[in-house]
């Protein structure tokens, strides 16, 4: 699949691939002022990455955490973006660690990870089949 992007920031890097067998392509920082820091508050910042992007109908994109900031103590929230959205991506970092952390231009920040997505109709039902797991969730498998 082949993807356009535009760069809404001249210094904007666009999304590439790590290694050739990455799920992932990386999503890069375009802070027009260098950094932003992240405080240990735990609350989010929008970070910028300077580009757009166009989806075709029937797949979605997900932003999601790099490791290695992972392993830092800052995470990113998920976030889903829709085959219509025209407008810049940002990724919503959020620092879970015990010191501040800054975010730098051209540091990578999260991954974009492309999904296909089925239209579905939902059908009003009295009642839904039975399995052996019932109503069981939020760990009632046992881990």
């Amino acid at each position: 699949m082949k993807l356009k992007v535009k760069k809404l920031n001249p210094k904007a890097i666009l999304p590439k691939k790590a290694t050739e067998g990455a799920s992932g392509h990386d999503l890069f920082a375009c802070i027009d002022d260098g950094s932003i820091t992240l405080d240990r508050d735990g609350d989010p910042q929008l970070v910028p990455t300077g580009i757009a992007i166009e989806i075709p109908s029937g797949f979605d994109a997900q932003i999601r955490p790099r490791s290695g900031l992972s392993l830092k103590g800052v995470g990113v929230t998920f976030g889903t973006i829709d085959s219509d959205y025209r407008g810049e991506l940002k990724v919503a970092l959020i620092n879970l660690g015990t010191e501040h952390f800054r975010v730098t231009r051209g540091m990578r920040i999260a991954q974009l990870v492309f999904a296909r997505v089925e239209s579905v109709t939902f059908r009003r039902a009295a009642e839904l089949g039975a399995t052996s797991r019932g109503e069981g969730g939020f760990g009632s498998t046992g881990h």
